[in-house]
């Protein structure tokens, strides 16, 4: 598999709700806005980035990448944007990633495609635990997404598990994984990230 045939997709469609009802992709996070710390560690490493959100869509436009909105409203949870995003892709694999994780590495894209191996879907694990958010998804999986949803589906480990998928092993950076739900896990990641850097 070539970067050519991996679309990236950035869920920023939620309500926010533990951050007070805000856009979490637009909030700041150090010098840059969270969408931004997301599209890091996708461009360039990706055919093309899309960024799956349902409000403020002109300043996520802005930015450069084309913007998905949820195919059904009423936000509906990260396997509609999920959907949303595999039917607005152009090529054979899509790259899934949160808006609210800031410290995702920067092999990411290369470390999915290395452990795809003959599955249909490849999970982010850090060790301890699975980032169902964090995953490599064929593309044609997305009409059996839709019939998913259509029959109430909203849980992503519940539709992998539809499917023949596997684990990426990220053990050796589980931090990277963090993703900020609150001004506490902001304030809390910024030092751990400081400290890292020390």
């Amino acid at each position: 598999m070539t970067h050519d045939e991996v679309t990236g997709l950035i869920l920023a469609g939620g309500q926010g709700r533990r951050m007070g009802g805000r856009d979490k992709g637009l909030e700041l996070f150090g010098s840059a806005r969270l969408i931004e710390h997301a599209m890091r560690c996708l461009e360039g490493r990706v055919a093309e980035v899309l960024i799956n959100a349902n409000r403020h869509l002109d300043e996520y436009r802005a930015l450069g990448s084309r913007v998905v909105c949820d195919r059904e409203g009423g936000y509906q949870g990260p396997l509609m944007g999920i959907w949303s995003g595999l039917e607005a892709a152009e090529t054979p694999w899509v790259v899934v990633v949160p808006c609210d994780s800031p410290a995702l590495p920067e092999d990411l894209v290369e470390r999915l495609i290395a452990a795809i191996g003959k599955a249909d879907i490849v999970v982010a694990h850090d060790g301890e635990r699975d980032h169902p958010v964090v995953a490599l998804i064929r593309r044609d999986l997305a009409e059996d997404l839709g019939d998913a949803l259509r029959e109430g589906e909203r849980k992503i480990d519940r539709w992998y598990a539809r499917h023949s998928w596997t684990r990426a092993d990220f053990s050796d950076c589980p931090a990277a994984f963090a993703n900020l739900n609150t001004e506490d896990d902001k304030a809390r990641l910024a030092q751990q990230l400081r400290a890292g850097e020390a």
